[in-house]
């Protein structure tokens, strides 16, 4: 029976495609790939691209995650060194590092692997919560709050215990803090006592610093007063110095004096427009009538020699 070529070839095409299924394995970039020969670990691939491995079940290929992971423990009470009981929940973010030691361990389970790693977690955490004291959570103070410290020695607190399930922590963060009914009332109790140290603190700084600036304004305004009474009373000397030299000049001729004293005086009388009822002998109007100065009482002519 002669057999037609575009099966043969077909049969060919499928034969290759079966050899390479069993001889060849790719792995991604997210992926470890641990290769088992007759149940046992052989060798782990962890860099992307095709690899090759023994057929008929002699070799078998495991794939696992190798993305980072993340793990979030739920709320549990502890006990700080203060004998306080905070409840705290922490998040870590974990990947496989130990291909082999993950296999054996929990045979390439993530879901087992979490399980063990609930238990590092929770060590971790009552070690290291009860090395610190409770204003090191929560305090008033934000220099106080040790976060960051208590967060890192939780890490390497964890890190030896995961090594023996092929984890590596990358990184342990407290994501809630809760705190018991009867703990809160004291936690209150206390904030409000720090408040309100503060607020007299401040008060006393305020009320310090008002006695300062209204005892540098006294101060100025007492220079300020004392120096324009000064600048006054030199302005009075001269100005009294300026009338003594004068009264000296109008000493020399009272009358004629008096005589220029009254036209100025009825000069600004008459500045504007005005009507006057009065007494026309009335010094200094009377000079309006063509009087002399001899006629005007209390003065005298000047006399002409």
């Amino acid at each position: 029976m002669k057999k037609n070529p575009l099966t043969l070839l077909i049969g060919a095409l499928l034969l290759l495609v079966f050899l390479a299924l069993q001889l060849c394995f790719q792995v991604r970039s997210t992926e470890v790939a641990v290769i088992t020969t007759f149940g046992k670990f052989s060798r782990a691939e962890s860099e992307p691209g095709l690899y090759f491995k023994m057929p008929l079940g002699i070799q078998k290929v495991q794939k696992f995650d190798q993305r980072l992971q993340t793990f979030e423990r739920k709320y549990e009470q502890q006990v700080t060194r203060d004998q306080k009981s905070p409840i705290l929940s922490v998040f870590v973010g974990w990947r496989i590092q130990d291909p082999r030691v993950f296999l054996e361990s929990v045979a390439g389970d993530s879901t087992r692997a979490e399980g063990f790693l609930e238990n590092v977690v929770r060590d971790a955490k009552n070690s290291v919560i009860g090395r610190h004291d409770f204003s090191e959570l929560i305090s008033p103070d934000p220099s106080k709050v040790k976060f960051e410290e208590i967060e890192k020695e939780m890490a390497v607190a964890m890190e030896e215990n995961a090594k023996k399930y092929g984890i590596h922590v990358e990184f342990v963060g407290i994501k809630e803090l809760g705190l018991p009914e009867a703990l809160t009332a004291k936690v209150f109790e206390r904030m409000r006592t720090e408040r309100e140290r503060l607020v007299k603190k401040y008060l006393a700084e305020g009320t310090s610093e008002a006695l300062r600036i209204r005892s540098e304004a006294e101060l100025r305004r007492t220079e300020l007063i004392s120096a324009a009474e000064s600048q006054a009373q030199k302005i009075l000397g001269g100005a009294e110095a300026e009338a003594t030299k004068s009264y000296q000049i109008l000493q020399q001729d009272p009358e004629f004096a008096v005589f220029l004293l009254s036209l100025r005086s009825l000069e600004g009388s008459l500045k504007e427009r005005s009507t006057l009822i009065l007494d026309p002998s009335t010094p200094p109007f009377s000079l309006l009538r063509g009087d002399k100065l001899g006629t005007i009482p209390g003065t005298r002519a000047p006399d002409h020699k």
